[in-house]
């Protein structure tokens, strides 16, 4: 049942240590994986202490065991090995501290290790973190490299020493960290951190030399590759040798099988750029030579034209054709007007001689009533009707009689 107090009737200390003891005890044995860390063995205490680390979570939990457990674990229980403890959450109210009495410590082999390894690879991918759509490309030429790496390791000179051969003004920006042990996945991760921040690197490169399982584990870190994600800066993995093959590898943006390889990956050779900028150059004047003995070619064969080389001849040529067609015209115009004037003369001619004003002349009259109708008988008029004579010369009024 729960406790009840008030501000005048407090609960002494023993009796809330009594309580949290007797809860904590309820949970009973439990199996705990962890990483083992500050192992501490004093001179006479049958007790040894040590702390459990979660290495994916910065969480640690204290644990107490018999010396003869630790003993029968062997030499591998040291500092970052992993393990699987069988024990009882334990409150001890003299000191108000929280432990695990453990009873039994399994150390995790490299067949566990790798199976576990292989379901956080199946969980990682699931969630698309391996896919290649989300890797970024490096940057040609960058202002400047972060390297997180082993202090004074021969992965620090490889990188070092590789990028500068490659390009001597390349400038690095170091960051020596453990690579092994219970500290290395929180030193890499602030050392991540740290250079993502800065916005002149523009790449970063993870390296470390070959190793066992054991010793490459922080690189299979899920807090680590997690954050290789979410960085912004293009992150290059080179750990170990060809063979090795942490899960860094499948989430950076380009894996490189040793630290020499991510120098060259990383830093363009400044031989190669100056032959291959040469290459261009000469490939350039080539070509533009090339063109340039084209159109001079072209401008010759325009020039070589008659319409360039005499421009005036064809002037003169269109002018000659002009005069032609022009007394062409006039011949056929003057032909056209002497026909069409003979033509008529003739039919002027034809007309006269089919004109009765023809017969007139030859002395023949026209008699006509008053209304104009031609008289050709005798008996189309009577006696007193008026008539018009018409002659050559003109017409006069008459009468019959």
């Amino acid at each position: 049942m729960p406790l009840t107090s008030t501000p005048d009737e407090p609960l002494p200390v023993r009796t809330i240590s009594r309580a949290m003891g007797d809860w904590i005890s309820r949970l009973g044995r439990v199996w705990v994986e962890g990483q083992v860390t500050e192992i501490s063995r004093r001179p006479g205490l049958n007790t040894v202490f040590l702390t459990l680390r979660d290495p994916v979570a910065d969480v640690s939990l204290r644990v107490t065991c018999p010396r003869a457990v630790c003993d029968a674990v062997g030499p591998g229980l040291v500092d970052g090995a992993r393990v699987v403890v069988w024990g009882r959450p334990s409150f001890y109210p003299n000191r108000g501290t929280l432990a695990l009495a453990v009873v039994e410590i399994r150390p995790l082999g490299a067949g566990a290790l790798l199976a576990r390894l292989e379901r956080l690879k199946a969980t990682l991918a699931a969630e698309g973190l391996f896919a290649a759509s989300r890797k970024r490309r490096l940057p040609f030429l960058p202002a400047a490299v972060g390297l997180i790496t082993g202090r004074a390791s021969a992965a620090e000179r490889d990188v070092i020493e590789n990028a500068r051969r490659r390009w001597p003004a390349v400038r690095v920006e170091l960051r020596e960290v453990a690579v092994q042990g219970p500290l290395a996945v929180t030193q890499i991760l602030d050392a991540l951190a740290d250079l993502d921040a800065d916005h002149t690197v523009e790449v970063i490169v993870i390296a470390r030399g070959g190793g066992s399982l054991e010793d490459l584990l922080p690189f299979s870190d899920e807090a680590l590759l997690r954050a290789v994600v979410a960085a912004r800066t293009p992150v290059v993995s080179a750990i170990g040798h060809e063979q090795d093959t942490p899960l860094l590898d499948f989430v950076a943006d380009v894996r490189a099988s040793t630290p020499t390889d991510a120098a060259k990956r990383v830093v363009p050779d400044v031989a190669e750029q100056s032959a291959l900028v040469e290459a261009l150059r000469g490939r350039a004047r080539r070509v533009l030579a090339h063109r340039l003995d084209l159109e001079g070619r072209r401008l010759a064969d325009l020039r070589a034209r008659p319409v360039l080389a005499a421009p005036l001849r064809e002037v003169d040529r269109r002018e000659q054709a002009l005069d032609a067609l022009r007394s062409r015209s006039l011949r056929c115009l003057t032909h056209a007007v002497d026909v069409a004037e003979r033509d008529l003369v003739h039919a002027a001619a034809r007309m006269r001689a089919l004109s009765p004003a023809a017969t007139l002349e030859r002395g023949y009259a026209l008699v006509q009533k008053a209304d104009g109708t031609v008289i050709r008988a005798p008996a189309e008029v009577e006696a007193g009707d008026p008539l018009a004579v018409r002659v050559a010369g003109g017409t006069f009024a008459a009468r019959a009689e």
